[in-house]
């Protein structure tokens, strides 16, 4: 009998293999390789080490996830949580709009909705803030956590614009995110939309009986002394502040024992450079001043837009009035003297704060 031809493991024809031994070698795990001998058996090739004791965890043995399976993962989650969140902004806008169909809101005795003003009025107001004027804040911190405060400030601009970013600077800046009420002059309650939008943003008229009801109650007042003679100075008055009126928001500070936090903006001045006043038109309009700029009317509603100034906002020291005696508030010396006392403070801030300014629009 002939010897019989023995054929090494590994050498299979390689026609068979292609036929029936490709998915069978993958199953088995021999990938048709020979061991020491030719009819040594070929171990199965393990997928991964068997855990066993005295084996380290992936993570303690300093081995960790492929960059492109973490980053997958993460996506994963940003993906998530993104989702949730849109899940809460449209439960909270439904909810909003269920509240303002059906009457389930406060306003206060001025007319105040608080709601509105957080969730739309200041979310409108919100990006000529931070993006536009880029306004920087100063000094929040003297504007107490708690109770009453009076806030005076310059006012200037051509159009209020410095009201409303004075407003969200408070409210967005300071620890317990404080809402401004401001003073606004007649001609406000007299314009029909800004009537309404001027009273549910909080503002109420500028009058001694409003303005201490309201710091009584533990409100921070904004006030701007200088009215329309400091909004409708020409542009050649800038900066230059003008009379604080007659003293009476001293008067309203010392009755209801609040402190006065002077403050200064700088940025507002430059938005509409008013180089002239239409004085014939102001009175046909029955408006304080009909300003001429660069840009209006010459260019009619593009002259509108304000030029993207940058803003400074500072808060000076506050001034206690709760040392001096109840017949303070009547005494014309004494209301003087902290009137200009207010008035000096935020005149030297806004020179201090032009010689630290680099540019007008930087």
């Amino acid at each position: 009998m002939a010897d019989a031809k023995v054929i090494p493991f590994g050498d299979e024809p390689r026609a068979r293999r292609n036929r029936s031994g490709g998915k069978a070698a993958k199953r088995s795990g021999t990938r048709g390789r020979a061991a020491t001998g030719p009819l040594a058996p070929v171990p199965e090739q393990q997928t991964g080490p068997e855990p066993s004791e005295g084996t380290e965890p992936a993570e303690a043995s300093g081995r960790t996830e492929p960059p492109e399976q973490a980053g997958a993962v993460r996506d994963r989650a940003d993906r998530v949580e993104t989702g949730g969140d849109w899940d809460r902004r449209i439960a909270g806008g439904l909810a909003f709009l269920r509240r303002r169909i059906t009457g389930e809101y406060d306003v206060d005795e001025f007319g105040y909705d608080q709601e509105l003003t957080d969730q739309v009025l200041m979310s409108a107001v919100r990006p000529l803030y931070e993006k536009y004027f880029r306004v920087e804040v100063k000094g929040i911190e003297n504007i107490p956590a708690e109770g009453g405060a009076l806030v005076v400030a310059n006012h200037s601009g051509t159009l209020p614009l410095d009201g409303l970013m004075l407003q969200v600077a408070v409210h967005d800046h300071h620890p317990a995110e404080r809402h401004l009420r401001l003073l606004a002059a007649d001609l406000v309650f007299m314009l029909p939309v800004v009537n309404e939008l001027a009273r549910k943003a909080g503002h109420t008229l500028a009058c001694a009986e409003d303005a201490e009801r309201l710091l009584q109650r533990g409100e921070v007042v904004g006030v701007m002394p200088e009215g329309f003679k400091g909004i409708g100075k020409p542009f050649s008055d800038r900066y230059k502040l003008q009379r604080f009126g007659r003293g009476g928001f001293v008067s309203t500070a010392l009755r209801a024992g609040v402190p006065i936090v002077p403050c200064s903006i700088v940025g507002a001045e430059e938005i509409y450079p008013m180089i002239g006043n239409a004085k014939t038109v102001a009175r046909l309009l029955g408006f304080p001043y009909f300003p001429v700029t660069p840009t209006f009317p010459w260019l009619g509603p593009l002259g509108l837009v304000p030029l993207p100034t940058k803003w400074t906002i500072q808060f000076g020291e506050p001034i206690p009035t709760d040392g001096f005696p109840e017949e303070a508030a009547e005494d014309p010396m004494l209301m003087f003297n902290l009137t200009d006392q207010v008035r000096e403070q935020i005149q030297h801030t806004l020179y201090k704060l032009l010689v630290q300014r680099r540019s007008v629009f930087f």
